[in-house]
């Protein structure tokens, strides 16, 4: 399994973020091990104090007759350690310490 993730798709919040809103959105990539087990706890990661939550809307994407299509729909929820996204981004690095670290992904029951 992977999670594949989109970014700054939501204009609000990339405005709010003070980003500029690309012509494609931004994709990246979460571990299996950044995802909580359906009632297992959140823990926050000690390298950070900083940690922001977004809701996000999940789907799950199956292969039908060798094409894509969701499957189902579900609510998930993001971790962000924000400071270091920061850094991050200033560097021109990858954000993956800042949002694929082990927990950084809940993703309730599908609909």
């Amino acid at each position: 399994m992977k999670l594949v993730c989109i970014g700054r798709n939501y204009s609000d919040h990339a405005k709010e973020l003070g980003n500029a809103i690309p012509g494609e959105p931004v994709v990246f990539l979460k571990p299996e091990s950044a995802l909580i087990p359906i009632g297992g706890p959140t823990v926050l990661p000690s390298f950070s104090s900083d940690i922001h939550h977004e809701i996000e809307l999940v789907y799950s994407i199956i292969r039908k007759n060798g094409k894509a299509q969701a499957d189902k729909v579900s609510i998930g929820l993001d971790l962000t350690a924000r400071s270091l996204q920061l850094a991050l981004k200033e560097g021109g690095l990858p954000w993956e310490k800042a949002k694929a670290f082990d927990g950084a992904a809940y993703v309730a029951d599908a609909l």
